[in-house]
């Protein structure tokens, strides 16, 4: 009796894993156990033949928090050199601003890259790239794709890194 109590106290207290549509909402930082379709997983040797900027958008959706409509950067941040930094799009319940102005940035690149790739990713064993590549793709953008291993994936297969300065 009482282990069943201190299991239904722990689970009260312990946000849930996942939302009610899917997406990781506690405990970002933990491996991956699933595909994000409609997006799709990219290898990350498919990923090293595009040009970050030129043949596909890379977006880092690293987060990081804000205060007063700043962002809180207490340390440099390296990213994919030629991909843009968008925090904080990877959260379930993402700021509709935020959220607008990734829509906007993809719907300008593709713009000048009719059909062009869109590359979400973060760092190895995160989910923020994984719920925004998922969402982006449930939202009808098309050519989505989900690089998992990340910024440390990249950088191990002798891909460069650039500092990142986060995008609004």
């Amino acid at each position: 009796m009482l282990g069943l109590m201190a299991g239904v106290i722990l689970a009260a207290i312990q946000p849930a894993l996942f939302d009610a549509d899917g997406y990781r909402a506690s405990s970002y930082r933990a491996p991956v156990d699933r595909d994000p379709a409609p997006a799709t997983r990219l290898a990350l040797a498919a990923a090293k033949e595009l040009r970050p900027g030129r043949d596909a958008m890379f977006i880092d959706a690293l987060p990081l928090g804000r205060a007063a409509g700043q962002w809180l950067q207490t340390e440099p941040h390296d990213t994919i050199a030629g991909a843009v930094w968008r925090p904080e799009v990877g959260r379930p319940g993402v700021d509709p601003a935020l959220w607008a102005g990734l829509r906007g940035a993809i719907a300008a690149w593709r713009r000048g890259h009719p059909g062009g790739p869109v590359v979400l990713f973060c760092r190895v064993d995160c989910w923020m790239g994984w719920n925004a590549a998922r969402r982006l793709a449930r939202e009808g953008v098309g050519d989505v794709y989900w690089l998992a291993e990340g910024v440390e994936g990249w950088r191990e297969a002798g891909g460069q890194l650039a500092p990142a300065k986060p995008q609004p």
